[in-house]
Formats: C-alpha cells, sequence, structure tokens
C-alpha cells in the first residue's frame, strides 16, 4: 500500500504492487526505475561482512501480509552474508500500537511464533489488533504472559525501538509497505520493481552489488 493511501485514512488494498510485468522482470534492474539510491546512506546494524536488508511492514496492510510467504521462502534461501530485519512502519500515530506489539514480542523471544498468527488475526479472522487493551487480550490467547507483556508494551526500551523504526523508515524515504531497502544504500518496492516478486529479485541483484564494493 502507497504511503499517500494511509494519509488518507484508505484501508482498501491497491493493485498496483501486485502486477506482474514480465517483460519488466527479465530486464537488469535500473536505477530510477526499478530501486531508489538514497542520497544520504543509513547507517546499518548488520556485523561487518555482512549486507542487510531491511523488510519494511505494517500488520494490518493486506500486501504485507501476502507477501510474508514470499519473504518467509527468500530468507531460507539467501546466502549466510545476508542478514534480514523487519521494521514495522508508522505513517500515523494510529501505527504505532503495532510498532509497539512487534518489539514487545521480539523482547519476549515470542516474535518468530507469534509474527504470522498477527497477521492471521487481522486479514483471516478480521480481528482489530490497533489498540493497547485489544493487543494485551489477543496475545494473552497465545499463551502469551500478559503482565510481562503489559509492561514492556510500555518500556522505554520498547518506545525507543518504535521512534527508531519511524526514523529508519524516513531515512529510507519509504513510500509504502511492503518495501525493501538493501544495504543502507537502497529502496525499492512493489511500485517501483512492478511487483514484490521482481522487488525480490531486484533485492538480489543489490545485494551481489553491495558485496562488490565490501
Amino acid at each position: 500500500m502507497k504511503r499517500r493511501d494511509f494519509s488518507l485514512g484508505t484501508a482498501a488494498a491497491l493493485a498496483a504492487t501486485g502486477l506482474a510485468l514480465p517483460a519488466h522482470a527479465q530486464k537488469k534492474p535500473e536505477e530510477g526505475a526499478d530501486y531508489l539510491a538514497l542520497d544520504k546512506r543509513v547507517p546499518v546494524e548488520a556485523p561487518a561482512g555482512k549486507v542487510e536488508v531491511i523488510e519494511f511492514f505494517w500488520y494490518a496492510c493486506p500486501h504485507c501480509n501476502a507477501f510474508e510467504p514470499k519473504l518467509e521462502a527468500w530468507i531460507k534461501k539467501i546466502p549466510p552474508d545476508i542478514t534480514v530485519k523487519r521494521v514495522p512502519v508508522a505513517f500515523r500515530d494510529d501505527f504505532v500500537p503495532q510498532q509497539r506489539l512487534f518489539y514487545t514480542l521480539e523482547a519476549m523471544g515470542k516474535l518468530d511464533e507469534v509474527h504470522r498468527k498477527v497477521f492471521n488475526a487481522i486479514h483471516v479472522d478480521k480481528l482489530a489488533l490497533n489498540k493497547e487493551d485489544l493487543i494485551t487480550a489477543w496475545v494473552e490467547k497465545q499463551g502469551v504472559d500478559k503482565a510481562k507483556f503489559a509492561e514492556l508494551y510500555n518500556s522505554f526500551s520498547v518506545s525507543t525501538k518504535a521512534r527508531r523504526a519511524t526514523q529508519l523508515q524516513d531515512a529510507f524515504k519509504v513510500q509504502g509497505v511492503p518495501a525493501l531497502g538493501i544495504a543502507g544504500r537502497w529502496y525499492t518496492d512493489g511500485t517501483l520493481a512492478g511487483n514484490m516478486d521482481r522487488a525480490l529479485q531486484v533485492t538480489d541483484y543489490l545485494v551481489a552489488e553491495a558485496r562488490k564494493s565490501r
């Protein structure tokens, strides 16, 4: 979904990020067409010798939900010199509860177990996990310690991580989600690349480019 549509409060899915463009997918990725080079490099957290790939997402975004299994399949096949980091965006203040949900689950070591369940709860079960009380009640049903979750959800560390996520989103000039940031240098998404399958191919190309300058 494009950022302008979030700002208008539109929850409808945009077909643009899912369009298949076979001819487009066959050519070599081009800067300005398939991806953007950042004017200012963004510091990465990946260890030396590693290439950092960031997925920007929002739990309530239907395109992010559709992209998740594709991303998981891609992650299973990447070489060990690639690190993948998920970053929940906040285009508006009402996105923040789900940012906090993500980082609280991460702090509790529950992210791998519950991350996909959040998508299913929102997009399959049609639950509105957009406020603290709704989120806390739901995670308790997933076997997560409610008191510990509430403590961490409102902690300084989780608040700091949520703010950092928004800063990263702005540094990469994220225009919509899902989107990908590569090596702190490049940005691509389904609109630029034509679709998210192609965006992953562009990411592979940019990872190779990043390796050349290590």
